[in-house]
């Protein structure tokens, strides 16, 4: 069955946050996979033609995910995941940064704190992303580098993936 997925993304810039709601066509746990196995994420976060390219993963509390983002000239640009409380296939938690291949935090860029919850809606599942910044220039800055359209695009590499990860 062909769905409308539906999608909202909304900036509070008094509050610092960005908030993402996002549905897909499959069932929690398959989607929960999605977000938190590293062979399924390489093959979908990040917009086209940029491909993840996991280096480590420890999906754990106190773990991290270390990450580039591999452009089509080569190029790459690392980040880090430092995950802070997980709830299986509910939500979890984490810092989120810029850094070097070894994980060493680039102070200059942007920081934010991710919250990612999963809710069956029936046959769908909606994601809520809610993004949080110490302050408002991070914010600014992560939206100015096409945040919204790099993560639409991420979010709809996945909708064409889940159907052939479905058991």
């Amino acid at each position: 069955m062909k769905h409308n997925l539906a999608l909202d993304f909304s900036v509070d810039k008094d509050n610092r946050t960005i908030t993402v709601k996002r549905e897909f066509a499959a069932d929690k746990s398959l989607v929960w996979d999605a977000y938190t196995k590293s062979e399924i994420l390489d093959q979908w976060w990040g917009p086209k033609p940029w491909n993840a390219q996991t280096k480590t993963m420890d999906f754990r509390d106190g773990g991290t995910w270390l990450y580039a983002m591999i452009g089509p000239d080569g190029q790459e640009h690392w980040s880090i995941v430092n995950y802070t409380k997980i709830r299986p296939e509910d939500s979890f938690a984490g810092l989120d940064a810029f850094t070097d291949s070894n994980g060493k935090v680039n102070e200059d860029m942007p920081r934010s704190k991710w919250e990612v919850s999963f809710e069956s809606k029936g046959d769908l599942t909606e994601v809520t992303i809610h993004i949080s910044y110490d302050d408002l220039a991070q914010l600014e800055e992560t939206i100015k580098m096409g945040f919204k359209e790099g993560l639409s695009m991420g979010m709809e590499q996945l909708d064409e993936l889940l159907p052939k990860l479905k058991k």
